[in-house]
């Protein structure tokens, strides 16, 4: 009798997760007790059943393929899922930790180092993510994480952040489509997202703001913001993105501005706060949702705080 799934070995996958997660093998052995060694081994593993690799081996790190994208981004949305069922059939306790709903993208590059910092200053209050690309429907969630205009019919909810959108690409690709202004990126690779939301600015848009014209270079389409960047980082094309999401990446040199226009982002990053949210909820929210050049404040016992994430955030 034949297998319903075509899987790999379970242990191997969240090996890999937790590694594309962290984009550390040290740090994925940290959160799973084992060795760096274990945890290789179950990549190799991996990568010799699916005849392909899934990370880049570099002397800084490690940073996924094309392929190692496509597969984290499943699992997460797989994880996810168990994940809720799981909560849902446990129950949720009084005092048990908030869940955050955010994409892929913001929680990589904002979210996670923002709870780094809120730990903190609030040891005692445990925040958790629900990572996905698409609506949160989790009954559990109490916050979550939207681009769009903020809603003005009761819901309760923050802004967090507008932000400027700028052309980047790998300095490989810089180099080989020798890019010197906004004229280059109309006859260049672009990474074009696929999505049915009025709230994305394209290719498009963006070069019609400078008086450019529409692109008419090779095009390729994704539907995730994760692989896209991933494919930039590869050379394969030039993509959009919102520098406070890949102020990471710019340091780093994975990815470099290709011309130094930007456009302001048409739309805001922004918190909602679910009616079932806890009072610990409240007090993240409350955090997150406060510059962070002014959270100097009380924490949750009464005592005062200062502000610990300057320098750990991306805002």
């Amino acid at each position: 009798m034949s297998r319903p799934y075509s899987l790999p070995s379970l242990t191997s996958l969240a090996c890999f997760e937790a590694a594309a997660r962290h984009n550390s093998f040290k740090s994925a052995a940290r959160e799973l007790n084992v060795t760096p060694a274990a945890i290789s081994h179950q990549v190799k593993a991996l990568e010799l059943d699916l005849a392909q690799p899934l990370f880049r081996r570099q002397h800084r790190g490690v940073e996924l393929t094309e392929a190692g994208a496509y597969l984290f981004v499943a699992l997460q949305r797989g994880f996810t899922g168990i994940s809720g069922a799981v909560r849902e059939i446990r129950g949720r306790p009084d005092g048990e930790e908030v869940v955050v709903h955010a994409t892929t993208a913001v929680s990589a590059f904002w979210l996670t180092p923002q709870i780094s910092a809120f730990w903190l200053a609030h040891p005692d209050i445990v925040v958790s993510q629900i990572v996905s690309d698409i609506d949160p429907t989790e009954p559990r969630v109490d916050l979550s994480i939207h681009y769009g205009d903020v809603p003005g019919d009761g819901e309760d909810c923050r802004p967090l952040f507008r932000d400027g959108i700028v052309a980047v690409g790998s300095t490989a690709y810089a180099r080989t489509h020798d890019m010197r202004g906004i004229a280059d990126l109309t006859r260049a690779p672009l990474i074009h997202m696929a999505s049915d939301r009025r709230e994305w600015t394209g290719w498009t848009d963006w070069l019609a703001t400078f008086g450019a014209g529409a692109p008419t270079g090779k095009r390729f389409t994704v539907n995730n913001f994760m692989i896209a960047l991933q494919l930039a980082q590869d050379g394969v094309g030039a993509v959009l993105g919102w520098k406070t999401l890949i102020g990471s990446l710019l340091e780093q040199g994975s990815l470099v501005r290709l011309c130094p226009q930007e456009v302001v982002s048409p739309h805001v990053f922004y918190l909602r706060i679910h009616p079932r949210a806890s009072p610990n909820a409240r007090v993240f929210a409350d955090w997150i949702a406060t510059p962070s050049g002014d959270r100097t404040g009380v924490a949750a016992d009464g005592a005062a705080v200062r502000d610990l994430s300057e320098g750990g955030s991306l805002s």
